[in-house]
């Protein structure tokens, strides 16, 4: 939102003309300022004057003699420009003028041998715009004689701001000017919305046919006289960001920054019957909107239609066939409410946003239609000659009904830390259109049609902390509960810290990917995987889905940094993914769960003298599940081989919590999907489910050390090829005692093994909480470990 202190200045009576100054006061009501530019006539010596006679140049086909008026009397100059004639209103530069900041002083000068006492000068040449094609041509209100910069509202500072979605009111001069008013303790003032009397009767009707529409206005308005807009408007729309185009179109465009209501003129003779319905859009219908581009709208749409077609794109932009034109004499003035979610969804879905549609999508006042049609009317009246028709025509579905907020005294002290009064919050709201009454111990308070943000307790409580001075209020300790983190957040915090603990990395990948990185992937075609929810306009191919996987992502990393010189790469992430199925609390909202995905490439452990460097591999991925398990108190993790894709068969694994539930995948990337994405060597991933690491109420439990001094032995087991490691390690573990860890450490087939067999040696560790074991305990440890592995179908190795 752009303000031009000028203008500005038609509606409040600032104690300050410093920009600075009025910028910092906007930035202390909350909005926040991105720069001031400051204007001054580029120029000096520039007159207002009328061309009295128009003559050819006696040795020149380009260019014209005039006789010129600046208030002193007739003055040859000679002009190159076409689109002006004898009696025009014009800017003069005359010897001794300078134009282009004094770059350009204006002398007398021969031209093919007449002498031009000046020049008559474009809006280029006074740095009034762009165009250079012709003269400026004023309007017969300019004084003859008078200095042209006096017209220009100049000096002038233009604020931009950036209003935040929740306050379309600001997005106004009136807004701002209301603003600035109850800052600085003073009046503001609205234009003149009065309603103009109308002659005869106008045939106009009005149907509302969809309550998404709760309020729409229409006014006809005959003998408009299309042409330029005054110069003043121009400059005004121009300083604002808004082009120029035309009398009734620059009215329209006008009332929509001063009332912040978005406004639109009808070619009334092109609207079919003088009647206008608004309704849903119909399956398969077609509007070309003023853009010049065919939209396809459906019943999700909301049309503003006459007897016979679609005139426009409801609160978002007008039809081509209903435009105003030169040729345009009477005008269909409309002004209407609109559901701010039904715009803001037409917006998005036609890629279509207007500035119409930015203030209906966050919600304009719906007390506006009606004086906005009126200030409309008065302006085309004022700027194309225009008379309205009989009344104003109002249709209402839904009328306005005022939030009443009950705001308590002490919701305002525990809130900003000290405790205020009644009164003095009353005389903070009612500068603001609050109307409030006050009680024993709290705030009675009716929202302003104009503020759709006001609707609780606590946006009062800021509204009077805006006005007061966020700077009046000293630091404080909040009373009343408490804020936290919730237990998951605080376990997934943990989570993390145990992943970097174990020498991973975290990394920020994007939430989408495309059909290229699930096929390098090598899904099967029945993976759910391979189900995507699609991206309705995406940036680029690379990113038209919703990840269903964080490995794209993470593989894509782990490539950026290997091309990078980085050899060893180990990342983790936790986020979610996508699944083109529905949230069973949310209904059609699709199943989001949180993910911690990985990927190891390269080679593990410390480097230097003593290294126990390795290279990574499907153990690597096995052991840090397990090392973050125990971390995290999980217990025992088991492992089941697998063969899914985009695992390497024989590599890869399921993961099982120690109840059964499976809850995620570890292995090495299949060397067709390693290849891919460019990595060296095994890679190793693996993708588990967040939520039972985290709800598990036996876990995330402290465990005091042990003390007391450890005893290990290994045994080795022959044990028959449908009994895996895992097994063996569950058995042994659950064997109540001390048992601290069992770890597998070597794995045999060959001559000695019969077939169908294999020998797996585990290590053994026991230790006691508060004692040192004793032999005996040793040993009959060692014979119950050796027995919950015959349970399984296993054998000592030299007992067979």
């Amino acid at each position: 939102m752009k303000v031009s202190l000028r203008w500005l200045a038609d509606y409040v009576d600032l104690p300050t003309s410093d920009p600075d100054e009025i910028a910092r006061a906007l930035d202390d009501l909350g909005h926040e300022v991105e720069g001031i530019e400051r204007l001054a006539p580029s120029f000096e010596g520039v007159l207002v004057g009328r061309v009295e006679t128009v003559e050819a140049h006696p040795d020149a086909d380009k260019v014209r003699l005039t006789t010129v008026d600046t208030g002193d009397g007739p003055t040859d100059v000679v002009c190159g420009a076409w689109n002006f004639e004898a009696g025009a209103i014009v800017p003069v530069a005359r010897p001794g003028a300078v134009l282009m900041d004094g770059s350009f002083p204006i002398t007398e000068r021969a031209i093919r041998g007449v002498t031009s006492n000046g020049m008559i000068c474009s809006a280029k040449e006074l740095g009034l715009g762009e165009d250079a094609d012709g003269i400026m041509v004023l309007d017969d209100g300019f004084e003859v004689g008078t200095d042209f910069a006096d017209h220009l509202e100049m000096p002038d500072a233009v604020i931009d701001l950036s209003i935040t979605p929740n306050r379309p009111d600001a997005m106004s001069m009136i807004g701002i000017a209301r603003e600035l008013a109850a800052h600085f303790g003073i009046d503001w003032r609205m234009p003149d919305t009065s309603p103009m009397p109308g002659d005869g009767t106008s045939a106009l009707t009005i149907e509302i046919d969809d309550d998404r529409c709760p309020r729409f206005t229409g006014r006809e308005v005959r003998g408009v006289e299309m042409g330029p807009s005054p110069l003043w408007m121009q400059l005004r729309l121009e300083r604002a960001g808004v082009r120029a185009i035309s009398n009734v179109v620059d009215v329209s465009n006008y009332v929509m920054l001063e009332l912040g209501q978005p406004t639109h003129a009808f070619d009334f003779d092109r609207v079919a019957g003088a009647r206008i319905v608004v309704r849903s859009g119909h399956e398969g219908e077609k509007l070309t909107t003023l853009d010049g581009v065919e939209r396809l709208l459906g019943p999700e749409d909301i049309v503003v239609a006459d007897d016979e077609h679609g005139s426009s794109l409801g609160g978002t932009m007008g039809g081509e066939d209903s435009e105003v034109s030169t040729s345009t004499t009477n005008v269909l003035v409309e002004v209407a409410s609109w559901d701010p979610p039904t715009i803001l969804r037409q917006s998005r879905r036609h890629a279509l946003r207007s500035e119409a549609s930015a203030r209906y999508e966050r919600g304009v006042d719906v007390a506006m239609p009606i004086p906005a049609n009126h200030r409309m009317v008065r302006l085309l009246a004022e700027t194309a000659g225009g008379a309205p028709v009989g009344e104003l025509v109002v249709t209402e579905t839904v009328p306005f009904v005022p939030a009443t907020i009950r705001l308590p005294l002490s919701l305002v002290e525990r809130t900003l830390g000290v405790a205020l009064p009644a009164e003095e919050i009353i005389d903070h709201l009612t500068p603001l259109g609050v109307e409030a009454t006050a009680t024993d111990d709290e705030v009675v308070a009716v929202q302003p049609s104009w503020r759709p943000d006001l609707t609780r307790p606590i946006d009062l409580v800021e509204e009077v902390a805006r006005l007061r001075g966020y700077a009046t209020f000293e630091s404080s300790t909040p009373s009343g509960a408490g804020g936290g983190l919730s237990t998951e957040q605080v376990r997934e915090r943990r989570l993390r810290a145990a992943l970097t603990g174990l020498g991973l990395s975290e990394a920020k990948t994007f939430s989408f990917h495309g059909h290229g990185a699930l096929d390098a992937l090598g899904l099967d075609a029945d993976d759910p995987r391979q189900s995507a929810i699609e991206v309705r306009n995406p940036l680029r191919e690379e990113e038209s889905l919703l990840r269903t996987t964080l490995l794209p992502g993470l593989l894509d990393a782990a490539r950026f940094n290997v091309a990078h010189g980085v050899g060893d790469v180990a990342l983790f992430e936790i986020g979610r993914v996508f699944l083109d199925e529905e949230a069973p609390e949310f209904g059609t909202v699709p199943e989001q769960p949180a993910v911690l995905g990985f990927v190891l490439v390269g080679a593990s452990g410390s480097s230097g003298v003593g290294s126990n460097r390795r290279p990574v591999d499907a153990f690597s991925g096995v052991g840090l599940v397990r090392a973050l398990a125990a971390s995290i108190g999980m217990g025992a993790v088991g492992v089941e081989s697998i063969d899914q894709r985009p695992l390497h068969p024989g590599r890869g694994a399921r993961v099982l919590r120690d109840d059964g539930l499976e809850f995620g995948v570890v292995g090495e990337l299949h060397p067709k999907a390693a290849r891919a994405w460019g990595l060296p060597g095994r890679v190793v991933v693996g993708e588990l489910t967040v939520a039972p690491m985290l709800q598990d109420p036996g876990m995330w439990l402290f465990v005091e050390p042990s003390l007391q001094p450890h005893a290990d032995f290994d045994l080795a087991f022959v044990l028959p090829d449908s009994v895996s490691a895992a097994a063996v390690v569950e058995a042994i573990a659950a064997v109540d005692g001390a048992t601290e860890s069992v770890v597998p450490f070597d794995l045999y087939r060959g001559p000695g093994v019969r077939d169908g067999q294999h020998s797996l040696a585990v290590r053994i560790r026991l230790r006691a909480a508060d004692r040192t074991l004793t032999s005996d305990e040793v040993a009959e440890m060692r014979d119950r470990c050796i027995e919950s592995v015959r349970q399984l179908g296993g054998t000592l190795r030299g007992a067979e």
